[in-house]
């Protein structure tokens, strides 16, 4: 079975590792899942984070529209929603405007959509309504789910309210906030060293660190060229977040972040880069 869409022999990004590792499997017993309208008026959204203990899975948003749960089991597949740092908050991907966009909002199984499957809705503000539609799963072609129409009203105040909500968030979670933002402000640092920021990560098992992961070359139009991630662990202390994210903001920036990283993962033929090979196993830092 397939497990990524990279050239053969290439490691397999540490973002899909990390969510192998952590996989949680949840049984809904209410799913919007029988593909039939359950309302004749506009839905009604609630946007549910939930948080179980750290050794039981990760933080994810479930939506719940008309008092069900979305996406839950459809076509035979089990999804897990996706986290709340990037679905909510003030440019939270589940935001709607007038320029259609697609989201991300759950995933299944070990993590890598091509094998397992993930979910995404298209998101549109319409006039006076936000509309979901477009449902669709990259592995499984028999998604069939209803457009879900909201009103512009109901849906923005949810998103705000879920937003303000970060009692779900541990500091070292802040940290990776605050500073894959703050890097992501500094595009000329990305283009001087060829790099791209694939994020920067946080996993309540280990409160003591974040790990930072970038790809290089930056431009990787033709996916046939070699190609190298980077990662770096570092360590998270008890000073507040903010100030902790600065710091590391203005060390990280300060020169070539690859001379402060390790080769994670990349290409079978990577060595062209100049960097040594095989990869270190993040899991093992």
């Amino acid at each position: 079975m397939a497990v990524t869409a990279r050239p053969p022999y290439s490691r397999r990004p540490v973002v899909r590792v990390w969510a192998e590792a952590m996989r949680i499997h949840v049984t809904v017993a209410d799913q919007l899942g029988d593909h039939r309208p359950m309302t004749t008026g506009p839905d009604i959204l609630r946007l549910s984070i939930v948080r179980p203990p750290p050794d039981e899975g990760l933080v994810e948003v479930r939506p719940i529209v008309n008092g069900r749960v979305v996406p839950g089991g459809v076509g035979g597949s089990r999804y897990l929603g996706a986290g709340p740092r990037h679905l909510l908050g003030q440019d939270g991907l589940l935001h709607a405007t007038a320029t259609p966009h697609e989201v991300r909002l759950a995933w299944s199984g070990c993590g890598v959509e091509e094998c397992c499957g993930a979910l995404y809705v298209t998101v549109t503000r319409d006039g006076d309504h936000v509309v979901w539609a477009g449902w669709r799963d990259p592995s499984n072609e028999d998604v069939d789910l209803p457009e879900l129409r909201f009103t512009a009203g109901q849906y923005d105040a949810e998103m705000l309210r879920a937003g303000e909500d970060r009692s779900w968030e541990w500091p070292a979670g802040a940290v990776a906030r605050l500073l894959e933002a703050g890097l992501r402000r500094h595009e000329d640092w990305l283009v001087r060293w060829d790099c791209a920021l694939e994020g920067v990560l946080a996993s309540r098992k280990e409160p003591d660190r974040i790990h930072v992961v970038l790809l290089h070359p930056r431009d990787r139009a033709d996916a046939d060229l070699p190609w190298l991630q980077f990662g770096m662990t570092l360590p998270i202390s008890s000073d507040p977040p903010s100030d902790q994210a600065e710091h590391l903001e203005g060390r990280l920036t300060a020169g070539d972040p690859r001379a402060a990283a390790e080769v994670w993962g990349g290409s079978h033929d990577a060595e062209q880069l100049g960097y040594p090979w095989p990869p270190v196993d993040p899991l093992s830092v």
